[in-house]
């Protein structure tokens, strides 16, 4: 197995890991399962640091395919869904993937620009960008048969599944109302003469 090989294989599992703990742990962030702690800045930065992380070990990846001579993919191939003649789909799956997450955490940077319900549609793409990253990992990957791999892939595909039924249901329950409820004291009655 030659050293190309290897880098081409590993970056591409640890870009889907940085993808995948972005997601979760950003849905962990909106779900507010971690509670009060979710709110902390370093919470949030560390949610953002995986995602540029994520972003940074996909292009390795990317690069690391254009150099390798057995498969020889061309920056097209790279860089456009659907333009490789290997795997076509599998890799159309890893090109969105990538496009999704680079304009994911690029938003971090322009969130005061563009505004939060703008960020925050931006952000709800996460979802497609992790998926098509699953489906090209266990379409495209080598390593898919793995036992690891795939109960790396299980175990994340798993988790957002579950957050992301938390948030819908979170939503659809409506905006939560104070514990506090504050007791308003009843008017009082004149006080009439007997």
């Amino acid at each position: 197995m030659s050293l190309d090989w290897v880098l081409i294989r590993g970056s591409g599992l640890v870009a889907y890991a940085l993808l995948a703990g972005s997601t979760i742990w950003g849905l962990l962030i909106t779900t507010k399962v971690l509670g009060p702690a979710a709110k902390a800045k370093a919470i949030t930065w560390f949610h953002e640091a995986l995602g540029i992380a994520g972003v940074l070990a996909t292009v390795v990846h990317m690069v690391a395919l254009s150099l390798h001579d057995y498969i020889s993919f061309t920056w097209a191939e790279i860089l456009i869904p659907g333009r490789s003649d290997w795997n076509p789909t599998a890799t159309a799956f890893g090109v969105v993937a990538f496009y999704g997450s680079a304009i994911i955490a690029a938003s971090f940077y322009v969130k005061r620009h563009i505004g939060q319900q703008a960020w925050r549609a931006i952000h709800f793409g996460s979802l497609g960008a992790f998926a098509s990253a699953l489906i090209h990992g266990l379409t495209a990957g080598t390593d898919s048969q793995v036992p690891q791999v795939s109960a790396m892939y299980a175990a994340t595909g798993t988790a957002v599944l579950l957050l992301v039924i938390i948030r819908v249901s979170q939503e659809m329950a409506g905006p939560t109302r104070s514990r506090r409820t504050v007791e308003r004291p009843s008017p009082a009655e004149p006080i009439r003469p007997s």
